[in-house]
């Protein structure tokens, strides 16, 4: 069951600004300022993004909210409209995190997961690669400029040929395969490329399991490595994926064991492998976990990695992004259940109350349907102000999104004050991955806006390394 979770007026993080706000209560009197102009107003670092602000990202939830009632006030449609703050200090503080963990290996950002503009220019500021899935995506990031083609994997292993030969046009050679017939369809299109044989490892692991779809297994691994060679084909290394959203470590140390098995494979085809990919599904809960259970799986299985020159990346996305991102949603409706279930003798801990907020799972809440992700909402206002007395009295309620399909469910069951009414706000955090990119307008509904700041601890290297990319002429387009 979800916990309300509120922010509290006294917070001096959340609330800190660099000139006073007299009051936290939502109201049109002209004494009420958002915050100061630099603030307000963001820093322009690239010509076709929207501005940069500072200040922590509660900061932002809130002077959204209130720009939200203002804009009503003046009978703007569509004024309440659900937004996402997005904090690239945290994007910056992951990488970090990335960098202390596993200094071996290089991540190659997986875009798919949140081919935001801003989160692609901060990594590649940052020194990462890009692990792509189609000639969009390859497109996209090459786009920015400054990013060699090098620094792109190509990592889906069923492409239609004319993405093969497109890839090869753009000068991404390195791309990952796992049956026959993409080794004879790479060979008639582009006979240059740097191919990664991707093998099935356990991914029973995780909340998406990639091996139902992609990996050759083992025992066929040996036969396509024949056929590559046959080809003419230049395989330079293995990768593997233990599925979207791992949440056991230990599967990683099974899947290196595997990959030193294919190497051993590719030496006996006449190979002698380079590139080691061990792909994604780190989370951000067990991440240290699963950097230590790989950093002695590869001691055991590649202990002379360095003498033999082989190159270790990986493939992560939601690691960076997922708790860089939250949203702002409005409670644009309310249906009281209570009178209905005490009339059919339901209990009292039955769902008292339906809230319709403006996005749900046709939008950015579709991580709920495609990711199997539970959100928890919280109250960001509620009755004109950003505090929620502690003791206010709290029911069991569901959360809906605001299309007219049944299934745009957001929250089953969650537990918030009994006073939420139409026009208070609710919040969800940790809504980086898998959200906006797979976002639709079905019935109309517009996509959530992104308000970007870089505020708290790495924000102030997420904006040098922004200002340094912006410099050398890149991000520009």
């Amino acid at each position: 069951m979800s916990q309300v979770k509120t922010l509290p007026a006294t917070n001096p993080i959340a609330f800190v600004r660099p000139r006073a706000v007299s009051t936290v209560h939502i109201s049109s009197s002209p004494s009420l300022r958002l915050t100061a102009a630099s603030d307000e107003t963001g820093e322009d670092i690239f010509d076709a993004l929207p501005p940069l602000h500072y200040g922590h990202r509660e900061v932002h939830l809130r002077n959204g909210i209130m720009q939200s009632h203002r804009l009503v006030e003046t009978g703007e449609a569509d004024a309440e409209r659900a937004f996402f703050v997005a904090d690239l200090g945290q994007v910056a503080l992951q990488h970090e995190r990335w960098t202390t963990a596993l200094p071996e290996v290089h991540p190659f950002y997986a875009v798919k997961c949140n081919p935001d503009p801003y989160v692609l220019r901060l990594l590649a500021a940052l020194g990462t690669g890009f692990d792509c899935a189609s000639n969009n995506e390859i497109a996209q990031v090459l786009k920015i400029g400054g990013i060699d083609p090098d620094r792109i994997i190509f990592a889906n292993p069923c492409k239609a040929t004319s993405f093969v030969r497109a890839a090869g046009r753009a000068g991404v050679h390195t791309m990952t395969f796992d049956n026959a017939d993409e080794l004879h369809k790479v060979a008639r299109t582009h006979p240059a490329a740097r191919l990664v044989l991707r093998i099935l490892t356990d991914d029973s692991k995780a909340l998406c399991r990639l091996g139902l779809k992609f990996g050759a297994p083992l025992a066929a691994a040996l036969g396509l490595l024949e056929t590559a060679r046959s080809l003419g084909l230049n395989v330079v290394g293995v990768s593997f994926h233990v599925g979207s959203g791992c949440y056991d470590p230990d599967v990683y140390a099974d899947a290196i064991a595997r990959a030193a098995a294919a190497f051993a494979m590719g030496r006996k085809a006449g190979y002698e492998f380079n590139l080691l990919d061990i792909g994604g599904g780190f989370e951000d809960a067990t991440f240290e976990a699963a950097a230590r259970v790989l950093r002695d799986a590869i001691n055991v299985h590649f202990p002379d990695r360095h003498e033999r020159g082989i190159r270790i990346i990986a493939e992560p996305g939601r690691f960076f992004v997922s708790t860089a991102f939250s949203i702002a949603t409005n409670i644009i409706a309310r249906r009281a259940t209570d009178e209905e279930n005490a009339n059919a003798g339901e209990s009292d801990d039955e769902v008292k109350a339906m809230y319709y907020i403006n996005d749900g799972v046709y939008g950015a809440f579709n991580c709920i349907m495609f990711d199997h992700q539970v959100v928890q909402p919280y109250v960001l206002s509620m009755g004109g102000s950003f505090h929620v007395p502690s003791g206010a009295p709290m029911q069991t309620c569901s959360v809906w999104g605001p299309t007219c399909d049944s299934i745009d469910l957001v929250s089953k069951r969650a537990t918030l004050p009994c006073a939420l009414q139409v026009g208070d706000w609710l919040g969800f955090d940790n809504m980086g991955a898998y959200t906006v990119c797979a976002a639709s307008q079905f019935n109309g509904f517009d996509v959530s806006r992104v308000i970007y700041t870089a505020g708290g601890m790495g924000g102030a290297e997420a904006r040098a390394a922004l200002k340094r990319l912006a410099a050398e002429g890149w991000g520009h387009k």
